[in-house]
């Protein structure tokens, strides 16, 4: 079900407003961790939450934990906020009738939102500004 999405084009919900660079000589890894750290990721974590509930509003959600290819189909916030906060779980969010993908691994310092149309991603981007977070496109391969 999900695996096509992995061949589209994808943007990712970050801390960073552009893709570090692959030899930037900078402290990427260093900083990652720190953000990683309990305290501060259950911030970051907080604010994808708070993205993916306004997102709720506007579609509906199959919510995919870890290996479950049936899904939770539009989930209770409460539920939905609990997966997200737990870090306990790869998560796999279908928006509509799979317009698009959102996945969120364990430890992961982004969401990336697999083939959004032109009116999500705007929707991703605003949201994503309102808690302080960036919306961009990586490199491709």
């Amino acid at each position: 079900m999900i695996e096509a999405f992995f061949e589209k084009e994808y943007w990712v919900v970050d801390f960073l407003p552009k893709q570090v660079p692959e030899n930037s000589g900078g402290g990427f890894f260093s900083v990652e961790q720190y953000y990683l750290e309990p305290t501060r990721y259950a911030v970051l974590r907080e604010r994808f939450s708070d993205i993916l509930l306004k997102l709720y509003c506007y579609y509906d959600l199959r919510l995919l934990v870890n290996d479950d290819t049936e899904g939770i189909i539009n989930p209770e916030p409460e539920m939905l906020a609990s997966h997200i906060m737990d870090n306990k779980s790869n998560l796999c969010i279908l928006l509509g009738v799979s317009e698009a993908l959102i996945t969120l691994g364990r430890d992961d310092t982004n969401l990336t939102v697999y083939a959004p149309s032109e009116d999500l991603l705007e929707l991703i981007r605003m949201f994503a500004g309102a808690v302080g977070l960036f919306v961009w496109k990586p490199k491709q391969l």
